[in-house]
């Protein structure tokens, strides 16, 4: 212990230092004793050798150290929190969300495990029932919990005469509409596919209700846009669910509109965690000015991220192949960009802007082409700090990962989606292909920085989650016990660091989060169990216990 207590002394003095006057600042706030620690990477995790406790002031760590120096900056007025052997990690952060629409997504019909027809139709038209004159929304259904048909538009709309219905692919990259929705967007057989999108058709040529893609623009126009209110009781309902799984930041792939409404939340005090929000990359333009005028806000609530798409997903076969899909031999994907010479435009222009570019690639042809942009914008930019970001990088050349690397890209990550798709993955692009599948433990050896997140609403906001799938590739069918493709199982340790000390990094804030360390913010999670200790296959079943920011409790369990 003797490096903790060096740390413990020289944050004593710089503070003693910077004191000016009154209640000294070596009085903590707050004090956690009686833990085990994780501070960040390289941290001991073993009991003796991993810091017990830590205090806080004004938000921030001031020391880790035993209890016994701990106790050192306690005051009569200190608060005390008694971890009874816990562990402590910082505080998750989700690096790719849809959280105002999670939020929605909470209030809308919930499909995820519906595993029949019969059974999406039942609760599709329940939630009709129970709703009546509005539109049904949410889903997160999976075709493929029933062997893969694709649902279609005449097994709800006896239950749904009179209410349109759209709901999402767990994906996002699909959903199906009732007849009424597709009255109301004026869809029909004579209905061209648009750019980027399908119309999925029966085989008279009428829309079957499935679109995929860009497609589902045609019905999300004719639906009517949530008030501020709505905005804002949604917005509510997200951040009390993030908090209860221990997330303490989000990076939101949103709208203008979800950056209006993280402001609003933040000006009343009603943020409790910390938002990067980003805008679409076509608005490239506009955020350079906003940026120019508004700053990029604060380490609350900041902003400055543009996301685009490349391709679109492996389950709705829209992903970007150089090979057609094994089991839809007729496509090798997507490409859902309407003019790739301006796309690749905005990337130069927003990066000459010193914004950072977040882009959406999945198949291996979509993410060699935006690696080839990404060159391209250095190549026209010159050196600087850029941390250009593939979100997703699910499929990957053995080149590709090499480059990754070697460019200082980010790959945001969601290991969630690796015990998902791996049910069925193999179908769709055979043995070869899923070696590169989710690459993690690749990209880690080439010396990548992964940065990891949850996709929500397409998978879990829980980082407990996602670190089980990264560590043990166990498919939630159960089909793999040993893990779905197991050479690229990382170690828990490295799962964590990528829901930590990478996502700060990923989102220029590693200067102040990421890691439990002297003057960083006290942004920490208290687990249930000991996730460093436990088998591998228990992770999934730990719980948190309390989320705190800035030394801030925003969620106890049980409270």
């Amino acid at each position: 212990m003797r490096r903790t207590v060096r740390v413990s002394l020289i944050v004593a003095t710089a503070v003693l230092l910077g004191s000016c006057g009154g209640r000294s600042e070596m009085d903590a706030d707050l004090v956690l004793t009686g833990g085990l620690i994780w501070y960040g990477p390289g941290a001991p995790v073993a009991l003796g050798e991993a810091p017990t406790a830590l205090a806080v002031v004004g938000g921030k760590v001031l020391a880790l150290g035993t209890d016994e120096e701990i106790e050192g900056y306690a005051s009569a007025s200190t608060e005390r929190i008694d971890l009874a052997g816990r562990r402590v990690v910082p505080g998750f952060m989700d690096s790719h969300t849809h959280f105002v629409a999670g939020g929605f997504e909470l209030a809308g019909v919930q499909l995820r495990d519906a595993a029949t027809p019969e059974e999406l139709a039942r609760r599709i038209g329940e939630f009709a029932a129970a709703h009546p004159g509005e539109w049904v929304t949410g889903g997160a259904w999976d075709h493929e919990l029933w062997g893969g048909e694709l649902p279609r538009r005449d097994w709800i709309d006896s239950l749904t005469p009179g209410t349109p219905v759209f709901v999402t692919r767990l994906d996002g990259h699909m959903g199906l509409a009732n007849s009424r929705a597709l009255e109301l967007a004026g869809v029909t057989a004579e209905t061209p596919d648009p750019p980027g999108g399908t119309i999925v058709r029966y085989p008279d040529g009428r829309p079957s209700g499935i679109l995929k893609d860009d497609a589902m623009t045609l019905v999300w126009t004719a639906m009517p846009l949530p008030s501020e209110d709505e905005r804002d009781r949604a917005l509510q309902a997200a951040l009390e669910y993030a908090a209860a799984r221990g997330v303490t930041m989000v990076t939101d792939m949103g709208s203008w509109e979800d950056l209006e409404t993280y402001r609003r939340a933040q000006a009343g005090g009603a943020l409790p965690i910390r938002v990067y929000s980003v805008v679409p990359l076509s608005s490239w333009e506009q955020l350079a000015e906003f940026v120019d005028q508004e700053g990029r806000g604060d380490h609350r609530l900041l902003w400055g991220g543009l996301k685009g798409f490349v391709d679109g997903s492996l389950g709705s076969t829209t992903a970007w192949f150089y090979e057609p899909y094994d089991d839809e031999p007729s496509t090798a994907g997507l490409v859902v960009i309407d003019d790739t010479t301006e796309f690749k435009s905005w990337i130069t222009f927003a990066d000459a802007a010193g914004l950072q570019v977040v882009i959406h690639a999945i198949g291996d042809r979509a993410n060699d082409w935006l690696l080839d942009a990404y060159a391209e914008a250095r190549a026209a930019n010159g050196p600087r700090d850029r941390r250009f970001r593939i979100e997703h990088a699910q499929h990957l050349t053995r080149d590709a990962i090499a480059r990754i690397a070697a460019d200082g890209v980010i790959p945001a990550m969601q290991p969630y989606h690796a015990i998902d798709d791996g049910r069925w993955a193999g179908k769709r692009i055979g043995p070869e292909r899923i070696k590169t599948t989710y690459a993690f433990r690749s990209l880690i050896d080439a010396g990548a920085r992964l940065s990891f997140g949850s996709d929500w609403t397409v998978a879990p906001i829980d980082p407990l989650y996602g670190i089980y799938a990264a560590v043990t590739r166990r498919t939630i069918d159960g089909a793999n016990p040993g893990g779905w493709v197991p050479a690229e199982k990382i170690s828990v340790a490295e799962a964590v660091t990528a829901y930590t000390a990478g996502n700060a990094y990923a989102s220029h804030l590693e200067d102040v989060l990421g890691e439990l360390a002297p003057g960083k913010y006290a942004d920490l999670v208290v687990l249930s169990a000991d996730i460093f200790a436990v088998d591998p296959a228990e992770i999934e079943s730990v719980k948190v216990d309390l989320t705190m920011v800035e030394g801030r409790v925003v969620y106890r369990r049980g409270n």
